[in-house]
């Protein structure tokens, strides 16, 4: 999540996981979970829920280049004060 930019720290990508608002592939994720290119990754924020297709998870190319890693499916905005899992 670091290095495609969908969360500003490694520590808040981890917390976000330790509270189960990561999924991958419709299953909870651990912060050493593989993903591979055409998974599918559901990130829960505050005020919403995105859902993207990775296209590229080669770790080296990541850390070049900053876009175009991933398509984004659905963006669904949530209420702040419900959980959406």
């Amino acid at each position: 999540m670091k290095l495609t930019r969908l969360c500003k720290r490694r520590a808040a990508a981890q917390e976000m996981i330790d509270i189960g608002a990561v999924r991958v592939n419709q299953r909870p994720c651990k912060a050493s979970s593989d993903v591979k290119a055409g998974s599918v990754i559901e990130i829960a924020y505050a005020a919403r829920v995105l859902k993207i297709e990775v296209t590229c998870a080669d770790e080296t190319i990541l850390r070049r280049t900053s876009a175009g890693h991933y398509n984004v499916i659905e963006e669904i905005n949530a209420a702040p004060d419900v959980r959406p899992w």
